[in-house]
């Protein structure tokens, strides 16, 4: 099966220069796990809201929180994005997709178009979630 099939192709993005304050705030709005981080219609990176956490002050939105804490969420997108992304291209299959995310310590692979152009993304949950459609054919 194509990844083109399952992806979402419904994906959020920020520019390097947002902040995370924007990024926590689309996490929080959002049902979803992954944002890609473009420049001028170029991918250029990807944070999970694993990176946010890490990136935050664990006292952020607690009685203990101080303005030590609060500038935490001043930090722009690039200071914590993962930088050159892993992608597939629209063609890719589910066993490429299943390689990748065995190689590397990634969730996510953005998938473009033969001409470069972002056109959705996949996860391991994804993945998951197709896996019984899949037995079912």
């Amino acid at each position: 099966m194509l990844l083109k099939e399952m992806m979402s192709k419904a994906v959020v993005t920020v520019e390097p220069d947002d902040t995370l304050a924007l990024v926590k705030q689309m996490f929080h709005l959002g049902r979803f796990h992954h944002v890609l981080v473009m420049e001028q219609g170029r991918l250029i990176g990807v944070v999970s809201d694993r990176d946010l956490y890490k990136a935050l002050s664990p006292n952020i939105d607690t009685p203990a929180e101080s303005y030590k804490d609060t500038a935490t969420l001043n930090k722009t997108v690039r200071e914590i994005m993962s930088q050159q992304p892993i992608v597939l291209n629209e063609n890719a299959t589910v066993d490429d997709a299943i390689d990748i995310f065995n190689a590397h310590v990634i969730s996510c692979i953005p998938i473009l178009s033969l001409q470069g152009q972002l056109l959705g993304i996949i996860s391991w949950r994804d993945i998951l979630r197709n896996m019984r459609s899949l037995d079912a054919k």
